[in-house]
């Protein structure tokens, strides 16, 4: 790993810093939100409106790189990142909001996948799924990092929105003076929806219902947050919990992966995520257990995503595993838009309860369909299936198909 890190430290380096001003912006915006007084569902259309960006964004980017290359790509969408991202609180309208979040979904959406050729590229057969592994460490690390940058100043000033300003300005500084030359780039095209569903029904409702539980509940944690009362604080550390939780699960539900029937724990997850809800969608416990229960529950959806994706490979020919990757990915990114939307439309009806009664019902349908599912056909020999790897739901793609990809079917391509 240590050899990894030092032939790739540039990029990583800069990608850190692009997680912590993402990390950033997503929850200072539902803090400044709360201050400007935009309502509920307004807000869970500005936080939509990401996922409408990053989605189309996953789709251009690539056309995109071939025709002007990466290094222009990222210059010019993390141009466009550094200037929106200090426009917020010039700007104090819902619309504009929307619109400028939007802007930041498809730029960022750019900047993954162009990095994450880049990686891909620079690595050998050998070294991928490390290489890979860390750069999903750093976005998880630079992600939980950003909360604790919110101290840093008051939510109702200028301050918070020209440091991840700065950030994503010197993010690219590192990796557009690297040596490392500029890959070749293929797109990957995805399957069609009928034949990725045919094999693999679990993953294609799976990826859609855990796209709108974890966009729902990390998209909408800082309104939720700033609606009940809590502190800058108590909000950092309420939404660094869902991403802390991510990490500290992400390797041991990836060891059980590899040893049981993956829709066993799918089903054992999701039911899991399910209980975890019940007390703060019936009554708000105190802060501590809450943090607890957020981050269980952090811990559930984050892995679900790289858990689905292996268990869909897992019925899959190695040949088609570049195009369903990309096909679950945009159901996971059609899912992460009705996320908060729903989300805020619930919490509007039902009240505080509803965040978290959201959550709870998109892994009960989940995990009512995974026990479902087994008893439709056997699980593969845990022998034949492919091995878990951890990803995290910005991953792109083309980072999916290098991970997940047994090594005598990956190529050099970028």
């Amino acid at each position: 790993m240590i050899r990894v890190v030092a032939s790739s430290w540039a990029l990583l380096l800069g990608v850190l810093l692009l997680m912590v001003g993402n990390g950033m912006q997503g929850t200072l915006l539902g803090l400044r939100g709360g201050i400007e007084g935009f309502t509920t569902a307004q807000m869970s259309v500005v936080m939509a409106c990401y996922s409408v960006g990053f989605l189309g964004g996953s789709q251009l980017a690539p056309e995109m790189i071939r025709h002007v290359g990466h290094v222009r790509v990222f210059a010019a969408l993390g141009s466009l990142i550094s200037a929106v991202l200090i426009l917020f609180p010039v700007f104090p309208d819902w619309i504009a909001w929307s619109v400028m979040r939007l802007l930041l979904g498809f730029c960022f959406s750019g900047v993954y996948v162009t990095a994450e050729s880049w990686l891909n590229d620079s690595a050998t057969n050998e070294t991928r799924g490390r290489t890979l592994s860390a750069y999903m460490i750093v976005q998880m690390v630079g992600i939980t990092a950003a909360q604790a940058l919110l101290l840093a100043g008051d939510p109702s000033g200028y301050l918070l929105f020209v440091i991840p300003s700065v950030l994503v300005s010197l993010a690219f500084t590192p990796i557009l003076l690297s040596a490392s030359p500029a890959p070749a780039f293929g797109a990957v095209r995805p399957m069609a929806f009928r034949a990725l569903f045919r094999g693999s029904p679990l993953g294609c409702v799976g990826m859609f219902l855990t796209g709108a539980a974890y966009a729902g509940l990390a998209g909408m944690a800082a309104v939720w947050g700033t609606q009940v009362g809590l502190s800058v604080v108590q909000i950092s550390v309420f939404v660094g919990a869902i991403f802390v939780g991510g990490m500290l699960f992400q390797y041991p539900i990836g060891y059980a992966s590899d040893r049981m029937d993956r829709r066993l724990l799918i089903l054992i997850l999701s039911a899991a995520g399910v209980v975890a809800v019940v007390w703060p969608t019936l009554h708000q416990p105190a802060f501590w257990p809450l943090v607890v229960l957020v981050l269980i529950l952090g811990g559930v959806l984050n892995p679900l995503y790289a858990l689905l994706i292996a268990h869909a490979n897992d019925f899959l020919d190695n040949a088609d595993m570049a195009g369903a990757s990309a096909g679950l990915i945009f159901l996971y990114g059609l899912g992460a838009i009705a996320g908060p939307l729903v989300t805020g439309w619930m919490m509007d009806r039902i009240g505080q309860g509803g965040f978290f009664a959201f959550v709870g019902l998109a892994l009960l349908v989940q995990a009512a369909y995974a026990g479902w599912r087994m008893t439709r056909r056997p699980a593969p020999a845990v022998a034949d299936t492919g091995a878990f790897a951890p990803l995290a739901p910005t991953a792109s793609a083309l980072a999916v198909e290098a991970v997940m990809a047994p090594p005598e079917t990956r190529d050099d391509r970028g």
